[in-house]
């Protein structure tokens, strides 16, 4: 499901409306939090959260971490609640037997950087990951899950849509107010391009911790996009964003076709998307994330565009990296 459209807009008589059940919500995030019995592990813990309700970069951010801390000698290990999968006990991904119908589509991609663990038990995930060699476990999402003890917590967040209208859901996207939030954060990223990161700063002000600029990259892989007849599918938090960074390659778009989020590419999806892509003359494109859920016979058939994040400058959060050791 998309989120509303009031969630990105200045509060309004819905989002006023609705933001007593706000408080409800961020009430219980506050209680879940304060009950919870963080268990401390023998090596750091990274989380790589939001405060945002669905996709703000995370991932992207993740694979950086993962690549930096290898880069310093590491051993990270990544944990995540593997959402969308339907495995029910912890498991180490493996690309050969799993399937994002199994894991999840962020854990089956993030299994080619780093050994990757779907568990909906973070602790238990993170025990078996310091058991299997890990020195630092990367925590994919649970920045609102007491059952880990964090050494470092980065916020990241769409420096294009920001924090949206400020409320929390349902009166807005987010999962907790954003002071609440950032007090527990060491780190913010907000991650777009120049123009909107000064938009972002604009609407919101100097966070209380360090504050980290990035942006999202295409990899460069040797395809040749100028000029290119495209039909583009995502099904990502943002599709937009992906639709903006076809055309940056220089595509033409002749349809884009925005999916939800985890939305399951089925045969029937695929086929629709297909037959229609050949009477428009166009090559079918999506994500690297959405890929990892396509079914086999389409996985020849369909491009994918790899982003990698690029941070500005990577000196507040060396430094954090270095005094986990």
């Amino acid at each position: 499901m998309q989120p509303p459209r009031f969630w990105h807009r200045p509060p309004g008589l819905l989002s006023t409306l609705l933001t007593p059940l706000g408080a409800i919500y961020a009430a219980g995030t506050a209680r879940r939090l304060a009950k919870g019995s963080p268990v401390k592990l023998g090596v750091p813990v990274i989380c790589v959260g939001n405060i945002n309700a669905g996709g703000t970069g995370k991932t992207p951010t993740v694979i950086a971490l993962v690549q930096r801390l290898q880069g310093m000698g590491h051993n990270p290990h990544i944990v995540s609640r593997g959402y969308g999968g339907t495995i029910g006990h912890v498991v180490q991904v493996d690309e050969r037997t799993h399937d994002a119908a199994m894991v999840g589509d962020e854990p089956l991609l993030l299994a080619a950087f780093a050994p990757t663990w779907v568990s909906h038990d973070r602790a238990e995930g993170a025990q078996l990951a310091l058991q299997s060699g890990a020195d630092v476990i990367i925590l994919d999402d649970g920045f609102q899950n007491p059952s880990l003890h964090k050494d470092l917590s980065l916020v990241v967040v769409d420096a294009a849509r920001g924090f949206g209208n400020g409320k929390v859901l349902p009166a807005g996207p987010l999962r907790e107010p954003v002071v609440t939030g950032l007090s527990r954060a060491d780190l913010l990223l907000s991650i777009g391009p120049e123009k909107a990161q000064s938009h972002f700063l604009a609407t919101w002000s100097q966070p209380p911790c360090p504050h980290l600029t990035g942006r999202l990259v295409p990899l460069q892989t040797g395809m040749d996009w100028q000029g290119s007849r495209v039909l583009a599918f995502a099904g990502i938090g943002h599709p937009q964003k992906f639709f903006a960074t076809v055309k940056d390659l220089g595509a033409e778009i002749v349809k884009s076709e925005a999916l939800e989020d985890h939305q399951p590419l089925s045969q029937s999806l695929m086929l629709r998307l297909e037959n229609e892509a050949m009477l428009l003359g166009a090559q079918l494109v999506t994500t690297e994330k959405d890929a990892t859920r396509l079914p086999d016979e389409f996985r020849a058939k369909v491009l994918s565009v790899p982003v990698r994040l690029e941070i500005n400058d990577w000196s507040a959060l060396d430094v954090a990296l270095t005094n986990l050791f």
